[in-house]
C-alpha cells in the first residue's frame, strides 16, 4: 500500500500545483480535510514564501523591505506639538500655525470652522490653548469622529448651513499630503512632520514574515535579525557564542560562524563594545568611524601596508586609550607601518618615533621642530609640545571654581527621568552660569543625555525645532535662559565663499567703513559694492567667488583660480578704492594678526578681529575659505563670534568634545575663551574626555559606570575634587593625579 499511496500523493501534487488535499475518517465515520503543501507555506491560509536568501534579509532589497516605509523603518506623520508650537497663544490670537497661511478664501474658511469648533464645545477662544479641554484639543488634532459640527459659510451670496464631522487637522494634513500633486504643498505640510517608527514594521524595516525567522541559543532565548541588531556587539558577540545547534547544523554554519564572531572580536578590541549593530553612521563620532575602519584592517591581516590614521583617540576614554595603542601596535608588529596624527599624551609616549612640527601654527609652522623617541623630543627648546611633555608648561587648575546656588532653589536646569537609549530614569541637574563638563566612559550615555534630550528639547522649545527630544518626563529651569546655541567642529559654511570675516560679522563694517571714503562717495559707491556676493563691484566672471566651479561627472568638484580677476574676487573699478593704501582685496588678503592691527582705530571691526586672536587664530588670512579650515578652527571661529557679541548673561551653550584637534596650548586658550563666556554669567555644558579640560571645570557629571547596557547611571555630581573620591568612577581613577 506504501507504494500506491506514495504514486498517489505524487500525482496529486503534481496537478494541485504542490498542493494536496487529504480526506480523513474517523471511527464514526466522519470525514474531515487535512491540507498538505511542499511548498514555504501555510495551507490554511495559503500564504507562501519563495525560499529564503540573504537578500530576504536586507532592509535594502525589495525582497526583505517592509512595503509600507520601503525598508527606511520611519515615516513622515503630522507632529500636533509643530501643529501648535506655543500653547500658552489663544486660537484667536493665532495659536494654530497651519490656519493663519495659505490664499485668503482658505483663511476665511478656516476662520469660520475655527469659530464652529468653538461654538460647538463652548470653549473660550481667548484663553491660552493650554487651559482648553482635553476633548477639545484631541476633536481638534483628530477630528470629532461620527459626531457632526454646523458651520455657516456663504455661496454665491447666499448663506448656507453645512453640518457634516470635523476630520481633524492631523488627518487632513496627513491626506493632503498623500493626495496632492502640488510639490510646493507637500513642502508647506512636511514644515508641520516629524519621523516616527513606520506603523506596520514598529521601525524594524522588515517584513513580518522575515521577522518570524528567529534563532535560538542555549539558554532558549529566540531572536529574529532586528533584534539581534539592536545588540550591542558585546551581548551579539556572547549571543554567537551560545547558539543552539545539533552537530549537523553546527557542520553547517561553523565558517559563517567563526567569521562573524572575530569580527566583532576586532571591534571589541577597539573599544566599541557599546555599540549596537543597528547604529546609524551618521551619528558615530569621527573617532568611532575610524575605530571601524581600524578593525577592519586588522581582521585583514595584511602586512607591508602603511596606515595614517588622523587623531584614532576622539571619543575615547583614557580607559580605553590602552585598549586602542595594543590594536596600533598589532598592527605594526605585522610588519605595517603606522602614522598617527596625535594631541593624546599617553598615545605620544607610547610612539615609537615622533616628528614634531610647528613652531606655531598657519605661516608661523611649517618647520620639523624635533624628532626622535620621547627623550629626544623632551630636551627640544623651541618645542610646545616638548615644553608640555616635560611639565615646563603646564595647564593650571583654577584656584577658585564657582559654585553653583543650593539645589532646591532656582539657578538649575534640570532634566527630569531621562530614559532614552541606556538611561536609567535619571534625572539630571545642570548648575546655570557654571562651566560643566559632562563625563564617563564611551557609551555611558553622555550624548544621549545631551544632545538627543537636552539639546533637542530647548532647541525645540526656543525654536520650534522638528527634531523630537529623545524619553523624558520634564525640563526645569528652562525660564532662566533666554537662547541655546550649539559650537561644534562643523564647517562654518558649504563653499569656498563662507570665511571668518564674514560669519564673525566683520565684514560689514569694513565694507561700510570703504563706503565712507572720499573716492567711494565721489563715485557713488555704497556698502553693497564691496560685497563680493551681489552684482556692482565684484568679477562677474567668478561672481565674486576668486574660484571658478568646475562640475566633473562621477568626480568631486574642480576650483581653478579665476583668469579675470586672478583670485582677487572683485572689478578693477572697485579695487581702485583704497583705505590707508589697502584696497578691499589687500584686506581679505591680510591675516588676522596684520588686520587686528590695521584697523586698531576702528573699534566696530577691531572688536571682532581681538577676538579671534584671543581664540588663538592670529594665522588665519580674512578671506580664507571655510572649506579649508579644520574642525577646531571651525569651532573657534564660532566661539569668537559668540565672544563679540553683547552677553546677555543667559545663554546656554552645548559643546561636544571641543579639545578634538587641539594641541596643548590650543586647549589652554579654549580653555581662556569658554571662561570669558562663563564669567559673563553664561552656561556652558561640555561633553569631554579630555582630562585638562575635565579638571578646569566648575561641575562635573559623570555616567557610567561602563558602557551600553552597563552604562546610562549616574556616578556622581560635583566638582572635579569630589568626583576624583568616587571609588567606582573611571573618570576620577584618571583625574586624582592632575588635581595634586
Amino acid at each position: 500500500m506504501r507504494v500506491r499511496l506514495a504514486d498517489s500523493v505524487d500525482t496529486a501534487l503534481k496537478w494541485g500545483g504542490n498542493e494536496l488535499i487529504v480526506l480523513r475518517s474517523d471511527s464514526r465515520e466522519q470525514w474531515s480535510t487535512e491540507r498538505f503543501s511542499t511548498n514555504y507555506a501555510t495551507s490554511d491560509s495559503n500564504f507562501s514564501l519563495g525560499e529564503l536568501s540573504p537578500k530576504h534579509f536586507s532592509f535594502n532589497s525589495h525582497l526583505g523591505a517592509c512595503p509600507a516605509c520601503h525598508g527606511l523603518g520611519t515615516q513622515l506623520v503630522v507632529d500636533p506639538e509643530l501643529v501648535i508650537p506655543e500653547p500658552e497663544k489663544s486660537i484667536a490670537a493665532g495659536a494654530i500655525i497651519p490656519w493663519r497661511r495659505g490664499p485668503k478664501r482658505m483663511q476665511a474658511y478656516y476662520r469660520k470652522l475655527q469659530g464652529a469648533l468653538v461654538k460647538h464645545f463652548r470653549i473660550n477662544e481667548d484663553a491660552p490653548f493650554s487651559d482648553l479641554p482635553d476633548n477639545f484639543k484631541n476633536a481638534l488634532y483628530f477630528g470629532t469622529g461620527e459626531t457632526p459640527i454646523e458651520m455657516n459659510f456663504s455661496a454665491n451670496g447666499r448663506k448656507e448651513k453645512l453640518t457634516k464631522p470635523f476630520e481633524g487637522i492631523v488627518p487632513q494634513m496627513q491626506r493632503l499630503y498623500a493626495e496632492t500633486e502640488s510639490e510646493f504643498t507637500r513642502n508647506r505640510i512636511r514644515s508641520f512632520m516629524t519621523r516616527e517608527p513606520c506603523q506596520v514594521c514598529s521601525g524594524a524595516r522588515l517584513r513580518p514574515e522575515i521577522l518570524a525567522v528567529t534563532i535560538r541559543d542555549q539558554s532558549d532565548r529566540e531572536l529574529n535579525i532586528y533584534q539581534f541588531s539592536k545588540l550591542t556587539i558585546g551581548a551579539a558577540a556572547d549571543f554567537i557564542s551560545r547558539i543552539a545547534l545539533t552537530a549537523q547544523q553546527r557542520q553547517i554554519a561553523v565558517e559563517v560562524m567563526r567569521e562573524i564572531e572575530s569580527r566583532l572580536q576586532f571591534l571589541l578590541e577597539v573599544g566599541l563594545g557599546y555599540l549596537t549593530l543597528d547604529r546609524e553612521s551618521g551619528t558615530l563620532s569621527g573617532g568611532e568611524a575610524q575605530r571601524i575602519r581600524l578593525a577592519t584592517q586588522i581582521g585583514s591581516g595584511l602586512a607591508g601596508v602603511l596606515y595614517v590614521l588622523d587623531e584614532p583617540s576622539i571619543g575615547l576614554h583614557h580607559r580605553d586609550n590602552a585598549r586602542l595603542l595594543g590594536t596600533l601596535g598589532r598592527l605594526r608588529d605585522l610588519g605595517n607601518s603606522v602614522i598617527v596624527v596625535e594631541h593624546d599624551e599617553e598615545t605620544i609616549r607610547a610612539a615609537d618615533h615622533i616628528i614634531d612640527l610647528g613652531p606655531g601654527a598657519g605661516p608661523r609652522g611649517g618647520e620639523i621642530v624635533a624628532q626622535g623617541t620621547v627623550a629626544d623630543i623632551l630636551g627640544a627648546k623651541n618645542s610646545a609640545t616638548a615644553d608640555y611633555l616635560s611639565g615646563r608648561a603646564k595647564i593650571q587648575v583654577p584656584r577658585q571654581r564657582i559654585e553653583p546656588t543650593a539645589q532646591n532653589g532656582s539657578g538649575w536646569l534640570i532634566v527630569v527621568s531621562a530614559s532614552e537609549n541606556n538611561l536609567k530614569h535619571i534625572t539630571v541637574s545642570f548648575p546655570l552660569g557654571c562651566f560643566t563638563c559632562v563625563t564617563g566612559v564611551s557609551g555611558s550615555g553622555k550624548s544621549t543625555l545631551v544632545d538627543d534630550i537636552l539639546r533637542r528639547a530647548l532647541f525645540r522649545h526656543f525654536y520650534n525645532s522638528k527634531e523630537r527630544p529623545g524619553a523624558f518626563r520634564s525640563l526645569r529651569g528652562v525660564e532662566q535662559i533666554d537662547k541655546a546655541i550649539v559650537i561644534d567642529q562643523s564647517a562654518i559654511g558649504r563653499t569656498p565663499r563662507s570665511n571668518p570675516i564674514t560669519y564673525t560679522g566683520a565684514f560689514t563694517p569694513i565694507r561700510e567703513l570703504f563706503a565712507q571714503l572720499p573716492a567711494a562717495r565721489v563715485r557713488g559707491y555704497d556698502a553693497g559694492r564691496f560685497s563680493f556676493n551681489v552684482k556692482g563691484g565684484r568679477c562677474e566672471n567668478c561672481e565674486g567667488g576668486g574660484l571658478i566651479k568646475i562640475e566633473m561627472h562621477f568626480l568631486p568638484d574642480v576650483y581653478v583660480e579665476c583668469e579675470v580677476c586672478h583670485g582677487r574676487r572683485y572689478n578693477r573699478e572697485t579695487l581702485e578704492i583704497t583705505y590707508k593704501g589697502k584696497n578691499i582685496a589687500d584686506v581679505l588678503d591680510m591675516s588676522v594678526d596684520e588686520a587686528a592691527r590695521f584697523f586698531r582705530n576702528v573699534p566696530s571691526v577691531s572688536d571682532k578681529l581681538n577676538a579671534l586672536l584671543d581664540v588663538g587664530l592670529g594665522y588665519l588670512r580674512l578671506g580664507q575659505a571655510g572649506t579649508t579650515l579644520s574642525g577646531g578652527e571651525a569651532q573657534r571661529v564660532k566661539l569668537a563670534t559668540e565672544l563679540a557679541k553683547k552677553a546677555t548673561g543667559r545663554t546656554f551653550y552645548i559643546l561636544d568634545e571641543p579639545t578634538t584637534g587641539l594641541h596643548f596650548a590650543d586647549i589652554e586658550k579654549l580653555l581662556q575663551v569658554l571662561m570669558k563666556l562663563r564669567d559673563a554669567g553664561n552656561t556652558l555644558v561640555v561633553i569631554e574626555h579630555n582630562l585638562e579640560m575635565i579638571k578646569c571645570a566648575d561641575w562635573v557629571i559623570d555616567l557610567g559606570p561602563e558602557g551600553g547596557e552597563g552604562g546610562g547611571a549616574i556616578i556622581g555630581a560635583g566638582p572635579p575634587e569630589k568626583i576624583a573620591d568616587f571609588p567606582n568612577s573611571y573618570t576620577g581613577k584618571f583625574l586624582r593625579p592632575l588635581l595634586r
